[in-house]
């Protein structure tokens, strides 16, 4: 049996020439910024440009469709219902926000339209049922952090998935700074999560091969001179690719 296709977000765009190249390149998620507190935020009409770019399949996802879904956890099944959605048509557009109002949330998830909504900001996991997206949570990752406080933090029947970022005063991610990998190793195989902080197209091939998340996450780490860089976003995606394949060592675990 091959190896899981690890999934790739790649966050913090804002042009339609920007998300045709991700889509060229296989990605699966494009994440657009929101946050008012940002410097990749884009406006409602930016963001309907990049739908409409991508094509008339993106932007009207609802739900996740669980039938036929393998049976486990909460955070599973939906990982396993968002990769059958994955496996029909991708990219999925995902709108991150910080900590804004539900009504507006769900207003520009409409307007644009959003497939899913990211909640980056401090505010708590049962917001995700006020949202009509499905909803990726960010966990901010504290140094003292431990496994089983992750686990615990990923409130069961909320958001669909989980998100682990850089803990970093003040801002909501976007940061990268790296977190200690050894814990989202530990958390990995008991719970499906995006990983972000700090990671390069010089070192996800190492993360993907030592933590095996479910996807991967970027922002700054494909970006030049603050903007995004078409090579960088073409290199992570090839090591991502790579590591997946077997291009770097094998997890141990």
């Amino acid at each position: 049996m091959s190896a899981p296709r690890t999934r790739i977000k790649l966050c913090g765009l804002r042009s339609a020439e920007q998300a045709v190249l991700a889509a060229e390149l296989g990605a699966d998620l494009i994440g657009l910024v929101f946050a008012e507190e940002s410097r990749r935020r884009v406006t409602v009409e930016e963001a309907r440009r990049v739908v409409q770019a991508l094509g008339p399949n993106c932007g009207s996802l609802r739900i996740l469709d669980d039938g036929d879904v393998p049976a486990g956890g909460w955070f599973a099944r939906s990982a396993a219902a968002l990769d059958r959605t994955l496996i029909q048509r991708r990219p999925l557009v995902v709108g991150v926000f910080g900590d804004q109002p539900t009504s507006l949330i769900n207003g520009v998830a409409d307007a644009v339209p959003l497939d899913l909504v990211q909640l980056s900001g401090t505010g708590p996991w049962e917001q995700a049922l006020e949202i009509h997206r499905p909803v990726i949570k960010a966990l901010h990752v504290r140094p003292e952090l431990a496994p089983d406080e992750v686990l615990y933090a990923a409130e069961v029947g909320t958001a669909a998935i989980v998100l682990l970022d850089t803990a970093v005063l003040g801002t909501i991610g976007g940061t990268g700074q790296l977190f200690d990998w050894s814990l989202a190793t530990r958390v990995a195989p008991r719970l499906p999560f995006l990983l972000a902080g700090g990671l390069t197209p010089e070192n996800v091939g190492g993360a993907v091969a030592c933590v095996r998340p479910w996807g991967v996450d970027v922002s700054s780490g494909i970006e030049s001179d603050g903007a995004k860089d078409p090579e960088k976003m073409r290199a992570f995606v090839a090591a991502v690719r790579a590591a997946d394949a077997g291009g770097h060592a094998t997890d141990e675990r």
